[in-house]
């Protein structure tokens, strides 16, 4: 599956990105960024309520597919910019990150 689907399938809004064709190979939820920085894969899709330009960072350093912030949580104006820089995909859902790993279980 890739990011097009997982947006169309789970009805998530987009905030940042263009290219939709990263393809998805696990799922990882964490908001301590250092944990995440040594523990997600290369293609994952990141659930947090982190959404901080040290977010992006993270992001890049562990090559995940897209970052999907849960619970509505924000991305601030300076995760923005860098996201844009970096080609960071970055989605938003009103789910929590149970939910969303739950629903993309029955996806992956």
């Amino acid at each position: 599956m890739d990011v097009k689907e997982l947006i169309e399938k789970l009805d998530l809004k987009v905030l940042c990105g263009e290219d939709f064709s990263k393809n998805i190979n696990g799922c990882y939820c964490g908001d301590l960024l250092s944990w995440v920085m040594s523990r997600a894969q290369e293609g994952d899709i990141w659930l947090t309520v982190m959404g901080n330009i040290n977010s992006i960072g993270v992001a890049v350093l562990a090559d995940v597919a897209c970052i999907v912030l849960t619970e509505n949580a924000a991305l601030d104006a300076d995760a923005l910019n860098r996201a844009k820089q970096n080609d960071v995909i970055i989605l938003q859902t009103e789910k929590n990150s149970y939910q969303m790993a739950a629903a993309i279980s029955q996806l992956i």
